[in-house]
């Protein structure tokens, strides 16, 4: 009779626990696995003990009490260092880029009447989300006004890698993005296209901490040992005695290709999967977030960080002992000043080229300087 109840309480629990774990795994929530095999097991070993009349003497409860509590706490272990990880503040590496959707009521694009008006067929371009702002400006400027969805129309707005795959595949005429990669350069010249870069603005390669984080500057040297793994504790570089933790993107994004040129022939060090933030732009599949530890050290471009994402929860660090604010970039001093690009590989379209020019000219020199980037002209 024992034996029976002893099978019947095991069989419902393994049910109920059947159904419990799909629930739960279901839900991604792969850190509660411990306790959805602990919690099972002790129920039936405790009623298994009831039934048995095992539990005579206060020493085999204690001894009972004692082993299950042990399992309990170490299949704890990983839901509270989950549950401690949600509650770190985020920094969002993302945006609404419907904000930005070019002649759309009360959007944000900074506004500007170009002499040039473009006719039917207009280009059809692409680029990084940080660069949308200034090309959804351009679109405004002088493309014809009608609606232009940011992810199926003549103007649209995706991850750097995707913008160089689109223009590669000849989906789209023009993208505005930052200098390719090695790979993205390789892939063009398997297609036996060329790359044609034209420079449009510059903008600073900025490295951000959490807003507590006691150091402020950083030489570039030290930033690339950090990145190469060869200063782990912030308390080599003035900071608090504790663990460096250094988020890096991946490959063929515009800000890892930077990093990458940045550290030169230094190799950067292997990134822990949860510390590569997935991506900067592609809204639909993915938000790419920083989660803010504070010993952590991040990086993206400045007008991103300031004008579009504008966290405070995040500082952005001196490089050399300089700023990086729009007026160091445009007199030089900051050293991690890069250009970015009106990107193209040979079209048909007559107005491609009329709108590059258009964008490097005083006119539209100027409207990159009013939309919060740094022009390649000063007029």
């Amino acid at each position: 009779m024992k034996i029976m109840q002893t099978l019947f309480v095991f069989i419902c629990l393994l049910f109920f626990a059947g159904i419990v774990a799909f629930i739960t795994l279901l839900n991604g929530l792969m850190h509660y696995k411990g306790l959805l095999l602990v919690v099972p097991i002790s129920l039936f070993l405790l009623f298994t003990c009831l039934i048995f009349e095992w539990f005579t003497t206060k020493k085999r409860k204690a001894w009972f009490a004692g082993i299950i509590g042990v399992a309990l706490v170490i299949a704890s272990i990983a839901p509270i260092q989950y549950h401690y990880k949600m509650k770190i503040p985020t920094v969002d590496a993302e945006i609404d880029v419907f904000a930005y959707e070019p002649f759309v009521s009360q959007n944000k694009v900074v506004k500007s009447q170009g002499s040039l008006q473009l006719e039917e067929p207009v280009p059809r371009i692409d680029g990084a989300t940080a660069m949308y702002p200034l090309y959804a400006a351009f679109v405004e400027a002088t493309y014809p006004k009608k609606s232009y969805p940011p992810y199926e129309s003549e103007v649209m707005v995706n991850r750097t890698p995707v913008a160089y795959h689109h223009l590669i595949e000849g989906d789209v005429d023009l993208i505005f993005a930052a200098a390719p990669s090695e790979s993205q350069q390789k892939r063009a010249e398997m297609r036996g296209l060329t790359l044609d870069m034209v420079p449009i603005g510059r903008e600073a390669f900025v490295f951000f901490v959490h807003h507590k984080n006691n150091v402020d500057n950083l030489t570039l040297e030290q930033v690339k040992r950090i990145y190469a793994g060869e200063i782990p504790n912030w308390r080599e570089v003035g900071g608090d005695n504790i663990a460096i933790r250094a988020f890096q993107r991946p490959a063929d994004s515009g800000s890892q290709t930077t990093l990458e040129k940045i550290m030169e022939d230094t190799p950067i060090m292997e990134a822990p999967t949860e510390d590569v933030a997935s991506g900067m732009g592609d809204i639909i599949h993915e938000v790419s977030k920083y989660r803010n530890y504070k010993n952590a050290i991040g990086y993206t471009f400045r007008y991103y960080s300031t004008n579009m994402v504008g966290n405070k929860e995040i500082k952005l660090l001196s490089i050399d002992g300089v700023a990086p604010t729009k007026e160091n970039i445009r007199n030089g001093t900051y050293p991690l000043t890069s250009e970015f690009y009106a990107v193209t590989v040979g079209t048909d379209n007559p107005n491609v080229t009329r709108f590059v020019d258009w964008i490097i000219s005083e006119e539209g020199q100027t409207l990159v300087d009013k939309v919060g980037y740094v022009p390649v002209e000063n007029f």
